[in-house]
């Protein structure tokens, strides 16, 4: 099993946990640590040693010069262990180079949150392209809702390599809502957010970089400004295209406080005392329906519209005056955020994990039993 990122290891960790109960099944643990400053808080989450770490990033290199790095990396991992199954999970460049890493060596792949689709190749940019390349390699598809199974057989997947789970992040995120433990760093946010309502913030996708993630930051301190009762919160992202601009524009800015990155316990906790959440991450559109917390997306289009569908996130697009127009529309901003409730997550549920380590474990066995008849 490969993760690199911060999403990917949230995702994986209960599968990986799952997973233990089958005894005729071995799991290994490549880390590629593609979010290297982001990792050491999650890799924790997986109750599980991982038993190989690569080191893939270095500073200014190119998405090729990332993915040739990545397979190259873990080709000579793949030639050790000599797997029966690769597993990755999403769309990020590990997850390309884990996909063609086992198409070279001829081993069956698993794709872990498969058909997730926005039909802009540029949007997410290469996101939409490295989901769309890794469903054309992969043999067991883990679809989480079934849009994703039916956007699948529409590009040709044979129905019967496609298996609807539900998103493991449910799974993840109701484990993690049950550690009682947070962050020390909160301890004074919450502080200064007693009597406010929070804005809590969160960007980082490389579509946002530049002018879109320059004017949505000058927007929010505009609105936080003018209305005296909201505080808005930033966990910084440690990608220097982001956090050069998120400090130059809202450091020294009255109720505006920038901490540095939570591990996921904690950043949950964070999140439940929104009155509001900005975002461009795709995990927090599949959050939000569990949480009962209204999330504005920063994006024109998503590959997660069951949450608009629910009525729990709304896109303010990446035009200019989107998001200043939604927030200044106080009433109907208002109405909106009163509205959203918990509800049953439309991404999944407590068994989608279970359901994508019975997907492996049934792939595996009748692997085996191919096998057998063949001989």
């Amino acid at each position: 099993m490969i993760a690199g990122t911060r999403p990917e290891l949230i995702k994986v960790a209960p599968v990986v946990r799952q997973l233990a109960r089958y005894e005729e099944i071995r799991v290994s643990i490549v880390s590629t640590a593609q979010q290297a400053d982001l990792l050491p808080a999650f890799l924790d989450l997986l109750d599980s040693e991982v038993d190989y770490r690569l080191s893939v990033m270095s500073a200014g290199q190119s998405l090729n010069a990332l993915l040739s790095g990545t397979i190259a990396a873990l080709d000579p991992v793949i030639a050790e262990v000599l797997p029966d199954l690769i597993v990755v999970q999403g769309d990020t460049t590990t997850a390309l180079a884990g996909a063609l890493a086992a198409r070279m060596r001829g081993i069956p792949l698993a794709h872990i949150e498969a058909g997730l689709r926005t039909g802009d190749t540029e949007n997410p940019f290469p996101e939409e392209t490295n989901r769309r390349l890794i469903s054309h390699m992969a043999s067991l598809h883990c679809a989480p809702t079934r849009r994703n199974r039916a956007e699948l057989v529409r590009e040709g997947i044979a129905p019967q390599d496609i298996v609807v789970t539900g998103n493991p992040v449910v799974s993840s995120l109701q484990n993690a809502m049950r550690i009682p433990h947070v962050s020390g760093s909160l301890d004074g946010v919450f502080g200064q957010l007693r009597g406010l309502k929070p804005i809590i913030l969160t960007t980082h996708r490389r579509e946002s970089f530049g002018v879109t993630l320059d004017r949505n930051l000058r927007t929010l301190r505009a609105f936080v400004a003018k209305h005296p009762d909201t505080a808005l919160v930033v966990p910084v992202h440690p990608n220097p295209a982001v956090k050069e601009t998120v400090e130059r524009i809202l450091s020294d800015t009255e109720r505006v406080t920038l901490i540095e990155p939570l591990d996921y316990a904690s950043f949950l906790q964070l999140i439940q005392q929104a009155w509001l959440i900005v975002s461009d991450s795709g995990g927090i559109q599949e959050e939000v329906a569990s949480l009962g917390k209204p999330l504005l997306v920063l994006r024109s289009v998503t590959e997660r519209p069951e949450a608009i569908d629910a009525g729990v996130a709304r896109l303010a697009g990446e035009w200019p005056g989107q998001l200043e127009a939604l927030l200044d529309d106080c009433e109907e901003l208002n109405n909106w955020i009163a509205s959203v409730k918990p509800i049953p997550n439309p991404f999944g549920d407590e068994r989608s994990a279970s359901r994508i380590a019975q997907a492996f474990a049934d792939f595996l066995l009748g692997q085996v039993e191919s096998g057998r008849a063949a001989l």
